[in-house]
Order: C-alpha cells, then structure tokens, then sequence
C-alpha cells in the first residue's frame, strides 16, 4: 500500500487535516504517515480523522532534544555525552525503545527533585507514554520520513525568500496577508484562494 507522509503542525485546524490529505493525492488505496512532536491532540485528531488508514510517529528530532538534555545526568564528559546519545538514536531508529527506557530509569532523578531540574525524568516519561508512536524501525524500512526537518525548512525558500528581502519592511497585518498569499501558492491552491475571495466579494 503506497503511503502520504504528513507533518501535523501546532497552528493546523483539526478540520483541516483530512481535506490536506485528499489535496495531497489520498486515496483509499493509501496510508497517511503522520509527524509530529508529541501533542497529545495531534495523534488524537490523526487517529480520529484516519482511523486504520493513518499512523502517527514522533518527530526524531524533537525525541533527541529530549535525550540530549538527559545525558549530561548520566555521562559527566562531553565525549561520553555524545556516544552515550548516538547509542540511544541507534537503539530507537532499530526499535530497541525497551533499551532507552531501562537505561533512563537507572539514572531517573530522586522524587524530591522538581521536574525543571529533572531531564532524565522527563524524557523518561514522554517515551514511556508515547511507546506506540516511536516504530522509527518500520519506518526506515519502508522509505518514510523519520523527521520533520526537509517540511520545516520551507520557511526558508517559501516565508523568508519572500519577507527577507533586502530593504523590505513590513506591519505586521500586512505580513499576514503576504505571507497566507505565499503559502497558498506554495501549495497550489492560488486560484482557488482567489475564487473563494471572489465569492466572498460577490456575497458582500
């Protein structure tokens, strides 16, 4: 079964979801891959507007923030810090999520300590609540993307291209506007914008 990747963002519109998918190219005939960073919200909405058809999956990189800020609590040298956190990439991305886990909770923090000052307890909950959405493993094997960063960074080329232009300055509303006018054409709905506007204008 072919599949769609998705990458949900924090401003989307639940409602908005399937309707970006069916624009996409979604068929019956297709899976929707979903990414995004954890939001309990986001994998509900994938699973409520997909159902069997969708899969959600954590972000990687938003996962290795978290194991970074843990592994200065358990390795003291820079070096050690940084073997110790490719060991654990290594271990998600060939679905050993048990090994992550057994290894945080050995070096959780005491319970009087508040969760600010607590890292490996944090990154110890948010993947032993989020189990299901870390099959990094089959997502490798089957092609699909594992991060977000190639979407992310279309605000380069398709935002700052546009409103970082030499001399340029702008209010903020009207940057508002050139940016929604930008993305609509980045996502080929230019003319439907200006059909929707027409009726809007036409109804007014």
């Amino acid at each position: 079964m072919r599949q769609l990747s998705l990458q949900v963002m924090q401003a989307w519109p639940a409602s908005k979801l399937r309707a970006c998918a069916k624009r996409a190219g979604l068929d019956v005939n297709q899976r929707v891959h979903a990414l995004g960073d954890g939001a309990p919200w986001i994998a509900q909405q994938v699973k409520q507007r997909f159902g069997k058809q969708g899969g959600y999956l954590l972000d990687f990189y938003h996962v290795c923030e978290y194991l970074a800020a843990a592994a200065p609590v358990i390795e003291a040298q820079a070096a050690a810090q940084d073997r110790w956190l490719e060991q654990q990439r290594q271990r998600l991305k060939t679905g050993d999520i048990n090994g992550v886990l057994r290894v945080l909770q050995a070096h959780q923090e005491d319970a009087q300590t508040v969760d600010a000052d607590a890292p490996v307890r944090r990154c110890w909950r948010y993947l032993s609540t989020r189990q299901e959405q870390l099959d990094y493993c089959a997502a490798i094997a089957q092609g699909l993307p594992i991060g977000s960063g190639e979407i992310e960074s279309a605000h380069r080329y398709v935002i700052q291209a546009r409103l970082k232009r030499p001399g340029c300055w702008w209010n903020a509303a009207n940057a508002e506007h050139m940016l929604a006018l930008r993305v609509n054409r980045a996502n080929r709905q230019w003319d439907a914008h200006w059909a929707w506007d027409a009726r809007l204008r036409f109804v007014a």
